[in-house]
């Protein structure tokens, strides 16, 4: 083979190599001519084909298999195909790099959640629809983004639930996780929606609803811890709805809430309703222990309970007022003991004759009541060597006492020297030995001595001596004052009936002697007649005998005097017996004047601020006083009667007006007590009735009252008819026609051995009947009395458990009617009749006629008395009028002068210095003030206080206690008249 087939045998063999990708194949070089060119042709090639080669290879293993963009073949400078191959290479790289990099832009914007941006390089066949796929899904995926965040922004951040993503044009994943989309904001809305619904029922109070949607995961656990919320509170909610309606409804206290497997906030919640229950509890019936125990009268309990804010102050208001009334109750107690035990010992004295007998008493008695282990009562008596104490009783005599009756001499020892100065003398911490106090068992010495003179007008009567182991308490040593003054008017009464006693027996004694000296003056003169001889001779004695006569007609004369002069010391006990009676009724009736008024008001609550139990205890205030107001109108009525001051008005009276009262007065208490009641007359009867219309209701009313309280079933009845000839009382016939007023009632009866001492004062039957029915038992006596001045009587009938018949026989004229005695001028009588205080209208104080009142003005109060003040006040402030006050009359003379707009004034008559008498007529002598209407408000109820008070210039007179509907009326009155 020559060199050319070998050349062309290597060329075809390197040809085929480079075909075949293997360019590692050279053609050797070291041959000459066209060989070698051949070779170094070839061998170029294969050099620029490999450059080539690797240069293609590092840019596609760049860019496609390591990513890396923007690489570029560098080839030296060629030619030809390389050059075209190699600028081929290069702007497939720069195309493919800036179509690779714009997408991986897109995509890295989608992957930031930038969904604005898009492939913008330019693109073709494949490169292009991959573009347009990736621009397309760029634009889905913005669209889908938005209606996503719209629907999280409805739902997660406006709260606006029910939204729903709308993405038009996908499929797929897209449409997949759209839809999903849409699921969960369903089923989010309903779980938020349900638990909406239900805790807003629980904001409401409505604990019946639970969350009922499906839920899974964290939303399931939520639903599960609200219904489990719900299910404790609404057990919280019942038992704290059952405590408070037990509490606060129905007043069961002591409930304790119970809601169980609770924790944290619940149970302490929980325990805090249970610990305020329980804090009420102990408060409420702390209190209602307090107040239950002074409804029952047991004043000796406080509220201890702790307790702050308004349930403290309520403690202490309690505590105030139950210490308040424990004072009241005491004071109350010791005047009720103060009067209650003069009353008694002095009725007991009044029925003793002689003052040993007085002596007695009052030893038995009053050294028990101050608590004192000695007493000692001295008479004073006319000795040899002027008046003398003698001691004629004694309590707790020591033994070894001398025997005999110990005098003492004016001025001798402590009991003579407290006789002679006229004042009580108290000694304190007596030496031992001065005084022993002994009994069975022992002794002691006495540490307090108390001497008590026996004084009347400057008149020594005795004197008490009482000595004790302890001092005397306050209360006792009233007691002994006001009791002393007592006993001097009653022991003056005794020594005044012994004296009057033994100078009656002197006087009957004078008269059978001179009875006696005359039968024989007779006889003698008989004999004279026979014997003038013997006559003369005798002459001489009777001459004796008619001086002797006129001696015994001197002791007689005598005799006469001093009973006068003892029937004036009667009638001057009468006379402080009346002032005593007087004083006791302005005392009595001035602070039941503000307690009547007071309570009144209270009842009516006016306000509506108190609860019926409050207003209860104000009626029940009332009511009692109420009755302490009868109780010293019937005393003052029966005083009345026995000093025989009760005044008695006949005038024409319509029978049917009486009937009228009886029935509107006693209807609603038979209605209450559930008796039939009737009120009837027969035809005609009492057409001409004549008689005291006050006095008859004063009868009929006592009666109807007995009846009705002594009869617990059947029926009380008052029927009036002409009374046939043969029932009418003895006294009574020949007096004309007679009306009987017949009470009958079905109660309890009177037993005949008491029908007879029922109608004596302070008698009501036996004491189980006083005790079961109450009462004074004087208003029989009183009726009886009132009954004879009206020329009438009053009989009974009655049967034990059947019931009894009271009637009143009246003569239908005042014919027969009897005029009661007057006392002489001056006197005060008996005190003032329950009459007063219920006749508004008596004489001289008659209402002006009645004109349009304007109803209110400006209105001064004088009065010392600042309960009455109070009072007056608030009735008067009531209904609209101002009110000016004053204490004395000074002081209302100077508010009148320097208040010339007050329109009337209400004056009181009793008062320190200027009483209402000098303050009425220092305002008639006023300048303008001589029509001032002036009504005198005052406790002074008799009638000699009432003229004076007219005559001494007021417009009208109204006594105490007032009532407040009757005071307005008569200001209103008195008002329209001043002011037309």
């Amino acid at each position: 083979m020559d060199e050319t087939d070998r050349t062309l045998e290597q060329l075809l063999a390197g040809l085929t190599a480079v075909r075949d990708g293997n360019l590692d194949t050279r053609l050797p070089e070291d041959a000459g001519g066209l060989p070698g060119k051949i070779a170094a042709v070839y061998n170029g090639m294969v050099a620029q084909l490999s450059l080539v080669t690797t240069e293609v290879t590092r840019v596609a293993e760049e860019v496609g298999g390591q990513g890396l963009l923007g690489g570029q073949a560098r080839v030296p400078p060629v030619g030809g195909v390389w050059r075209q191959l190699t600028a081929g290479v290069n702007s497939m790289a720069d195309n493919l790099t800036s179509q690779v990099r714009n997408i991986s832009q897109v995509a890295t914007a989608v992957a930031r959640g930038d969904l604005t941006q898009k492939i913008r390089v330019d693109a073709r066949g494949e490169i292009l629809e991959l573009k347009e796929t990736i621009n397309t899904m760029v634009e889905r995926l913005s669209s889908f983004a938005e209606e996503v965040t719209r629907v999280a922004r409805e739902v997660g951040t406006e709260g606006n639930l029910g939204g729903q993503a709308t993405v038009h044009g996908v499929s797929g994943t897209w449409k997949d996780l759209t839809d999903n989309v849409n699921s969960m904001a369903n089923n989010l809305t309903n779980q938020v929606r349900n638990i909406a619904q239900v805790t807003t029922a629980v904001a409401q109070g409505d604990l019946t609803r639970k969350i009922d949607v499906d839920a899974r995961g964290e939303i399931l656990e939520l639903k599960t811890t609200i219904n489990t919320m719900v299910d404790q509170l609404g057990s919280f909610a019942a038992e704290v709805t059952r405590v408070a309606r037990e509490v606060g409804s129905e007043g069961r206290l002591g409930g304790q809430a119970e809601v169980a497997d609770v924790s944290g906030t619940w149970k302490r919640l929980t325990e805090n309703v249970n610990e305020l229950a329980g804090n009420l509890t102990r408060q409420v019936r702390a209190i209602a222990e307090v107040t239950g125990a002074v409804a029952r009268g047991d004043l000796t309990r406080t509220v201890a309970v702790d307790a702050p804010g308004e349930v403290g102050a309520l403690r202490d208001n309690i505590n105030a007022m139950v210490e308040s009334l424990r004072a009241t109750t005491r004071a109350n107690e010791e005047k009720d003991w103060l009067k209650t035990n003069l009353a008694r010992i002095s009725s007991g004295i009044q029925g003793r004759r002689s003052p040993a007998e007085v002596a007695e008493l009052v030893m038995r008695e009053v050294p028990r009541l101050v608590k004192a282990q000695y007493g000692g009562f001295f008479l004073a008596e006319e000795g040899p060597d002027g008046t003398e104490l003698a001691a004629i009783a004694s309590y707790g005599l020591p033994d070894g006492a001398p025997p005999g009756v110990r005098r003492v001499r004016m001025g001798q020892s402590l009991v003579g020297q407290a006789a002679a100065d006229g004042r009580m003398l108290l000694v304190e911490d007596l030496p031992p030995g001065y005084a022993r106090i002994s009994s069975g068992t022992g002794s002691a010495d006495a540490s307090v001595l108390i001497v008590l003179p026996i004084v009347v007008e400057g008149q020594v009567l005795g004197a008490l001596e009482l000595a004790s182991v302890h001092a005397f308490a306050p209360l006792h040593r009233d007691f002994l004052e006001q009791f002393t003054e007592l006993l001097g008017a009653n022991v003056a009464a005794q020594i005044a009936n012994a004296r009057t006693d033994e100078l009656l027996e002197r006087s009957q004694q004078l008269t059978s002697e001179l009875s006696a000296r005359q039968q024989e003056i007779q006889a003698r003169q008989r004999e004279l007649q026979d014997s003038n001889a013997e006559l003369k001779e005798k002459a001489a004695l009777l001459a004796d005998r008619n001086r002797d006569i006129e001696r015994k007609n001197l002791q007689i004369e005598q005799a006469r005097q001093e009973l006068e002069e003892r029937a004036q010391q009667l009638a001057r006990a009468s006379l402080y017996k009346s002032e005593f009676l007087a004083n006791m009724s302005h005392e009595l009736r001035t602070p039941l004047n503000s307690l009547l008024i007071l309570a009144q008001l209270l009842a009516q609550n006016a306000d509506g601020n108190l609860t019926e139990k409050q207003v209860d205890y104000a009626t029940v205030i009332h009511s009692a006083g109420s009755d302490l107001l009868q109780l010293i109108n019937d005393i003052l009525d029966l005083s009345k009667v026995e000093a025989g001051r009760m005044d008695v008005h006949r005038e024409p009276v319509s029978l049917q007006r009486v009937l009228d009262y009886a029935e509107a007065t006693f209807r609603p208490v038979a209605d209450e007590r559930k008796l039939d009641f009737t009120v009837s007359a027969a035809p005609r009867a009492g057409a001409g009735l004549v008689t005291d219309e006050g006095r008859l209701r004063q009868v009929l009313r006592n009666l109807l009252g007995n009846a009705l309280k002594f009869t617990e079933h059947g029926e009380v009845s008052l029927r009036v008819e002409q009374a046939a000839e043969s029932e009418v009382p003895l006294p009574l016939r020949g007096t004309g026609p007679v009306l009987a007023f017949r009470v009958a009632d079905t109660g309890i009866g009177i037993p005949a051995d008491r029908m007879e001492s029922v109608f004596g004062a302070f008698q009501q039957g036996d004491r189980g009947t006083a005790r079961a029915y109450g009462g004074t038992g004087l208003g029989l006596s009183i009726s009886r009395e009132v009954a004879r001045l009206l020329g009438g009587t009053i009989t009974l009938q009655s049967s034990v458990g059947v019931g009894s018949t009271f009637t009143l026989y009246l003569p239908e004229t005042a014919d027969r009617a009897e005029q009661p005695a007057r006392p002489p001028a001056g006197d005060a009588g008996g005190g003032p009749s329950s009459e007063t205080a219920e006749t508004a209208g008596a004489p001289g104080t008659a209402l002006p006629a009645a004109a349009d009142a304007p109803g209110t003005g400006t209105v001064l109060v004088v009065d010392d008395d600042s309960r009455n003040v109070y009072a007056l006040t608030e009735i008067l402030r009531t209904a609209g009028h101002e009110v000016l006050t004053a204490d004395n009359g000074a002081a209302g003379i100077r508010l009148l002068a320097a208040h010339p707009e007050v329109d009337l004034v209400i004056m009181d008559l009793m008062m320190a210095g200027m009483d209402g008498y000098a303050a009425t007529r220092a305002i008639r002598a006023m300048p303008g003030r001589r029509s001032l209407p002036v009504v005198v408000v005052t406790a002074k109820a008799m009638p000699d206080d009432q003229s004076e008070a007219m005559a001494a210039g007021a417009s009208h007179y109204l006594t105490k206690p007032v009532d407040p509907d009757q005071l307005l009326a008569t200001i209103r009155t008195w008002l329209g008249a001043a002011r037309t």
